[in-house]
């Protein structure tokens, strides 16, 4: 669960250079501008992520011409994800603790964009129950785990941009989703279209288990289309045993879409080592795409070469020092290991 809004610890403040009147706080593992002098190092402050949907609030006049959005920007060459506010914009007898979500408190949603035409259907029900959704954790909260982890075998794909899809074969039903919604056939349906040009049906019928796979559809009309694309297609990124409620490992992953027929999103490496630095790991997203070279690619993924989790993943954005990890397919589905790195060249390029 994405805490958009919560009570956080300055880790540290640091001076920008030629900037008299802003420095640079470093909460959680973002970076972000506040005004000089007013935060202490190891003082707490609601720190509210990019992508926080402010309510209109007098507080919150000063975004009024974002939409009440807080995006990611470069202020005197420094990027600042996130902003962060004092204690004393929390409601009267909030209880006050380092880590605890004022999300709902302040009356903050999500920012959520706008979903293109050609991916507008009926829906048939609501996103499947036997089936995670693609939702990832962005690398900012993860230090307590990235430390527990420095070391595991891991590969990197690149995070495209576009908009996610779930296609399934369960107890011989055929379903299509969007991330939140599942669909009834339309031919004028952009994922089903690509369902049907690539003959996903058949193929994973074909496989002979309950199955789902996972992509992100890219092209012509989605998400200004930043890649460049003619036409519409989907690179796909997961795999997913029902019956065993556990993903493919990559070997498993890569061996199936070779023998389906469909194209994946680029894996940038498969020898990483996780490294425990939040920093480096930022630096890394920040590329080109291999989809296409002069645009930015939206960032990258991070998971383990064989299935790592941790129940604690599923709860919180920070990870319990103690909990245990689970290897195996089997296993609670609450706490994959998997996690993004999102380019802020990206998130400055396309404005969010």
């Amino acid at each position: 669960m994405r805490k958009l809004a919560s009570i956080q610890k300055i880790k540290a403040l640091d001076p920008i250079p030629g900037a008299d009147a802003i420095e640079r706080a470093t909460v959680l593992g973002w970076h972000l501008v506040v005004k000089k002098g007013e935060f202490k190092v190891d003082e707490l402050c609601v720190y509210c992520e990019v992508d926080c949907l402010m309510p209109d609030d007098p507080r919150f006049e000063f975004l009024k011409p974002r939409g009440m959005r807080i995006k990611t920007v470069r202020l005197r060459g420094q990027i600042s994800q996130g902003i962060c506010f004092p204690l004393s914009i929390l409601p009267a007898g909030f209880d006050v603790q380092e880590d605890i979500d004022c999300t709902e408190a302040l009356g903050i949603t999500k920012y959520e964009p706008p979903i293109p035409a050609c991916l507008n259907g009926i829906a048939k029900g609501a996103f499947p129950s036997f089936i995670p959704k693609t939702d990832e954790t962005r690398v900012q909260v993860l230090q307590d785990w990235l430390d527990r982890c420095k070391g595991e075998a891991c590969y990197i794909t690149e995070k495209v941009d576009g908009s996610s899809a779930t296609f399934y074969v369960n107890n011989k039903e055929f379903g299509v989703c969007t991330r939140n919604l599942e669909l009834v056939e339309d031919p004028e349906n952009t994922i089903w279209k690509i369902a049907r040009a690539l003959d996903i049906e058949n193929k994973l019928r074909a496989f002979g288990r309950n199955i789902a796979i996972q992509g992100e559809v890219i092209g012509e009309g989605i998400q200004g289309n930043s890649l460049r694309l003619r036409g519409q297609t989907v690179r796909f990124f997961n795999a997913f045993d029902i019956d065993q409620y556990g993903h493919f490992s990559f070997d498993q992953f890569t061996e199936l879409m070779r023998g389906l027929g469909l194209e994946t999103v680029p894996v940038i490496a498969t020898d990483y080592r996780l490294e425990n630095d939040i920093n480096a790991i930022v630096t890394m997203a920040t590329r080109k795409s291999l989809v296409c070279p002069d645009a930015w690619a939206e960032g990258i993924v991070i998971r383990p070469l064989i299935e790592l989790r941790d129940p604690e993943i599923g709860q919180s954005n920070s990870l319990a020092s103690g909990a245990r990890l689970l290897r195996g397919a089997g296993s609670s589905q609450t706490g994959r290991m998997s996690f993004k790195a999102i380019n802020p060249e990206f998130l400055l390029k396309t404005g969010q």
